[in-house]
């Protein structure tokens, strides 16, 4: 069956088709979204708690415990995790990637609804939960400030207006602020005049509670007339609560400005932000999943003058970080170097072919192939990202294959006096078989990959479908336009002058083709040699394979860092400032910073602060990377004492929970929380000893003093005082308490109510505080309790429920992750870690483990795959063992550039040693279906058809490599921006075709001649049976 006959009777039809084709994936192109990587969405939930006042290991006990039960028993969790500090618990929840987002945020709610009864009474609020996608980064942020508003002034306008504008924009997914917190009215009451007047903090409490109700309070009818009942406006300012009444006595009123200050402030003043030299209020943006970034922050640009313009006259807003000049630098980048891949191939055929008329044909089915990719792309929602682009860079150099072979083919039979429009018909039939082997093998070491779930699935769909769908769509011009074209553009083979290009090739070639055949005849005479230097070749692959550095990603260096500035757990707020600032003019002195904003006092805790740092681009830090950047600010970091500066270049896919905001960390498990702190200090001690590892975290000692009342419940009972009311005297008085909500027509608002800053500075003032009996009488409570002094945890961490310990760390410069993991695992042998204490990494190192492991099973995959389908496709079950045996030349010299060029074995090398076995396959498809063909149809030996079928597919073979080479240059050459994450893929094809193109042209004839004297001696062997091979 000829299929290319109707397409060469009918060439303008043809020709049509392919235009329509370029036509179709040229709006597509148009239509594409933008992203820096595809959308890996890990469903993950988190859950908030809140307990004004609790401790971290009240937290822990009676919040982390019971939600952590209940929520560990809903289906497809794989990770859950916890973190209680002072008043607050957050459970984090990760997924199985498969896992419906929705139907596990039904779960989590059913697991909270049924564990509310076993939570504290004083919880404001059940816990809430939201779904997040921990793997995406922010897209932008803005900071709001004022030289003359207050911080609580300038959260309230960006919380009331400014972030809900922001989140009805199409594409943003969620707004989140920090820096600061709501205005609120705070009330500090002074416990010498509460003595004084006697009156106890839960009076005040529910004087303040009571001002303002909010009741419906009916209306009055009278005929046909109706009024509705209202009473005057509620209180709203610090000045009309100071006069508040809080009790008669004596005849004489007892105002709230009597035994407190009032003043107007904020529900939180333990927190605090800034953006470069400025207090300001930071807003973190984020996208919806599957949302096109660029148009996104696109459209936040565009409705910038329209925010401006709602602000008070004084205030301004500030762009500190925006993620689309980078994106789009980097996805210009990749379409300049698809670009010059493309004219790289060209030049390649051009130069073996010496004719412009030739040249074309194949040349054609690189923008058809490539543009007519970019409907399929559309088609399955995926984006226009780096990955997706490197596979229409990589295919650049694979679909002028099918186009040569076909091609050369032709041009065979026009030499050998046909006429181009009988040769374009023969030629083309007879390599149907080698074109669908060569692609369908191609396509499955792709399509295998979509089988094998996981993130290695999610993250590398978009640059496999692309990839076969570019390749499908060469298949089909190989076998429609390409004869076509050969039938009509070629000439009758006409003796004539040829040009000096022309000759200068021929002459090349034969020589080459000369000492090729004379090479291989030896290597046919001496084949035992030659499997002895396969068996090495093979060997050497496991070696290098195992002893070559590993990583998960390379680290990308976009323009934006992330920081994390940890304080000694028991720093107070005012304490942590003056660090935070010293560290904050580091940052804003390296010439490479553009900007800096950070919050602290948020979830971090009030020891801790979230930095973000925008970096100039990078022409402008002379090209320095991210990583250069933060090397740089290291050696000049300042000695803070207590504290230390956490940096790492912010990725565009983040794997893996992270405790304490390292990039990467050692996490300890135990149920013995004494043994779990011994352990986890001296891991620590030995990581800061350790060259590999910097930023290592101290842990393992109780940092945080408290004050440890002990109560006589005995004389509690005697004085008729209700434990329950110690616990609400110290809430009203150490814990920020909102005592009364303020409603407003845009928000909410609190009164605050504590203990004035000055008499909460030392536990003696528990001495003046008093209790209300149960008989109404007031009782001090230094009459029924004492206390003592203590440390504790600052914060504590509970995975898969049970207690744990978190060690942050960062990779030294020049070290790799897996070089770092090693350390570690000797480190932990080293110091003799107890089998009652389990460790493991967490954050990127988490994921680094996960994908070293599933690797070998994914190549074991790919090849079984492979082999089947080369099985029937032959109806063999040794000659792809044959084509097989081309895949560890090519693997080899992948391994051999990688090492050579100091690159880690990442995801994305892995991709170019997927690619690589398709590639050189074909190579090898091309040798033995020539050699099978002459041997059935001439009646030839294997040793002349193996020979004759190399020397025959000599040109198509070289000139498919060096496409494919020349090809993958400019990603191994690796400029401009997003260049590190395309130059592990170029590195490794570049390698591998180089020392394949060498090694394969000589073991893949020799193979096969041994398999075909196996498959003869097995066939005289059986020929009783019918057994053949």
């Amino acid at each position: 069956m000829n299929i290319a006959r109707p397409f060469i009777r009918r060439p303008v039809g043809t020709s049509l088709m392919a235009l329509a084709l370029l036509l179709i994936g040229g709006l597509a192109w148009r239509l594409l979204p933008v992203s820096p990587l595809p959308q890996v969405d890990f469903p993950s939930i988190v859950v908030n708690a809140s307990l004004p006042g609790s401790s971290p290991e009240s937290m822990a006990a009676t919040v982390a415990t019971p939600l952590e039960r209940a929520l560990g028993s809903i289906d497809g969790i794989t990770a859950l995790t916890s973190s209680s500090a002072q008043g607050t618990t957050r459970i984090n929840l990760q997924f199985e990637l498969g896992r419906d987002i929705h139907d596990a945020a039904r779960d989590v709610q059913a697991a909270i609804n049924a564990v509310r009864n076993q939570l504290p009474s004083g919880m404001p609020n059940l816990p809430t939960y939201r779904k997040i996608n921990p793997s995406q980064a922010p897209i932008m942020a803005l900071a709001v400030s004022s030289p003359n508003l207050s911080p609580g002034q300038i959260y309230d306008v960006a919380s009331t207006i400014l972030a809900q504008k922001i989140a009805q924009i199409t594409g943003v997914g969620e707004v989140s602020l920090g820096g600061a917190s709501l205005p609120a009215v705070r009330v500090q009451l002074n416990p010498g005049m509460l003595a004084h007047y006697g009156i106890a903090l839960d009076e005040v409490r529910t004087a303040i509670a009571q001002t303002n109700p909010m009741r419906p309070l009916g209306l009055v009818e009278e005929g046909d007339r109706r009024w509705q009942i209202t009473i005057s406006e509620p209180l709203r300012q610090a000045a009309e609560y100071a006069p508040l009444i809080i009790r008669w006595q004596d005849g004489a009123a007892v105002r709230l400005q009597d035994v407190a200050s009032v003043t107007d402030s904020v529900e939180n003043r333990y927190r605090s932000g800034f953006h470069n030299d400025q207090t300001a209020v930071i807003m973190t943006i984020r996208r919806q999943s599957g949302a096109n970034i660029v148009k996104t922050i696109d459209a936040i640009n565009e409705k910038l003058p329209e925010l401006r313009a709602l602000l008070p006259a004084d205030a301004s807003l500030t762009v500190v970080m925006d993620r689309s000049p980078g994106i789009r630098a980097t996805l210009k980048e990749a379409q300049l170097t698809l670009l010059l891949s493309s004219a790289l191939v060209v030049l390649v055929v051009f130069l073996f072919l010496g004719s412009v008329r030739t040249a074309l044909i194949p040349s054609i089915a690189i923008p058809v192939s490539l543009i007519g990719a970019c409907a399929v792309i559309y088609l399955y929602g995926f984006s226009l990202n780096n990955l997706s682009l490197m596979a229409l860079i990589v295919a650049a150099g694979l679909v002028v294959d099918d186009a040569i072979v076909v091609l050369e083919n032709i041009q065979r039979h026009i030499e050998s006096g046909l006429s181009p429009y009988r040769a374009a018909l023969r030629g083309a039939r007879e390599v149907n078989f080698t074109l669908l082997a060569m692609n369908f093998s191609l396509v499955l070491v792709f399509l295998s990959i979509l089988f094998m779930g996981g993130l290695i699935q999610r993250l590398f769909r978009e640059f496999s479908i692309t990839l076969v769908a570019a390749v499908l769509i060469s298949l089909l011009l190989s076998v429609t336009l390409t004869p076509a074209m050969c039938a009509h553009l070629l000439r009758r083979r006409v003796e004539r002058p040829a040009g000096w290009l022309s000759r200068a090739t021929i002459r090349l070639f034969a020589d080459v083709r000369s000492l090729y055949a004379d090479s291989l005849a030896w290597t046919l005479r001496h084949g035992v040699v030659v499997l002895l230097m396969l068996g090495a070749v093979i060997g050497l692959n496991v070696y290098l394979y195992i002893s070559i550095p590993k990583g998960l990603l390379p680290q990308q260096s976009t323009s934006q860092i992330r920081g994390f500035v940890r304080g000694d757990d028991g720093f107070s707020f005012q304490v942590m400032q003056p660090k935070i600032e010293a560290y904050r003019r580091l940052l804003l002195a390296d010439p490479a910073v553009s900007d800096v904003a950070g919050t602290s006092g948020d979830n971090g805790g009030v020891s801790n602060a979230f930095l973000t740092v925008q970096l100039k681009p990078l022409a402008e830090r002379d090209g320095l990377s991210a990583q250069q950047v933060i090397d740089r600010i290291r050696r000049k970091v300042p000695p803070v004492p207590g504290g230390i500066l956490i940096l790492f270049a912010d990725q565009d896919i983040r794997l893996g929970f992270s405790f304490n905001q390292s990039d990467s960390e050692l996490v300890l498990m135990a149920d013995d929380i004494a043994l779990l702190q011994r352990w986890a200090r001296r891991a620590s001690e030995a990581m800061q000893a350790m060259p590999e590892l910097v930023d290592v975290s101290a842990e393992g000692d109780k940092g945080t003093q408290q004050v440890i009342l002990d109560i006589d419940r005995e004389a509690a009972r005697r004085l008729n005082v209700d434990t329950q009311a110690i616990s609400a005297i110290l809430s009203n008085s150490f814990s920020q308490r909102q005592v009364a909500t303020l409603y407003d027509d845009q928000n909410q608002y609190r009164v605050v109510m504590e203990l004035m800053p000055g008499y909460t500075a030392q536990p003696a003032v528990l001495d003046q505080l008093q209790a209300i009996t149960a008989d109404g009488n007031r009782v001090p409570l230094a009459a029924f309790t004492s206390y003592s002094y203590g440390l504790a945890d600052d914060r504590i961490y509970h995975d898969s429920q049970f207690a744990a310990a978190s060690i942050g760390y960062s990779l030294a410069p020049g070290v790799t992750t897996q070089q770092a993991q090693e350390a570690i695992d000797r480190m932990l042998a080293d110091i003799l870690l107890p089998t009652e204490v389990q460790a493991r990494t967490g954050g990127r190192s988490r994921g680094f483990q996960e994908s070293v492991q599933a690797q070998p099973l994914l190549i074991a995959g790919v090849l079984l795959a492979v082999y089947l389908l080369l099985g029937v496709l032959y109806e063999s079950t040794l000659h792809p063992l044959t084509i097989l045996s081309t895949l560890p030349s090519a693997g080899i010299g992948a391994l051999l550039a990688l090492r050579a060029s100091n690159t880690e074995f990442t995801l994305i090398a892995l991709l170019g040693l997927f690619l690589l076995i398709g590639i050189v396959m074909k190579n090898a498809i091309l040798m033995v279906d020539f050699a099978l063909e002459r041997q059935r149809r001439d009646g030839a030996s294997p040793v002349e058809a193996i020979h004759h079928a190399a020397l025959l597919r000599l040109r198509p073979i070289l000139m498919t490599n060096l496409a494919g080479l020349l090809g993958a240059v400019p990603l191994a050459i690796g400029l401009g921006e997003g260049a590190e994450m395309r130059q592990p893929l170029g590195i490794a094809i570049i390698g591998g075709l180089a020392v394949s193109q060498i090694l394969t042209l000589y073991t893949t004839p020799v193979v096969y001649l041994y398999f075909e004297r196996l498959r003869q001696w097995s066939l005289r062997r059986f020929a009783r049976t019918g057994f053949a091979s």
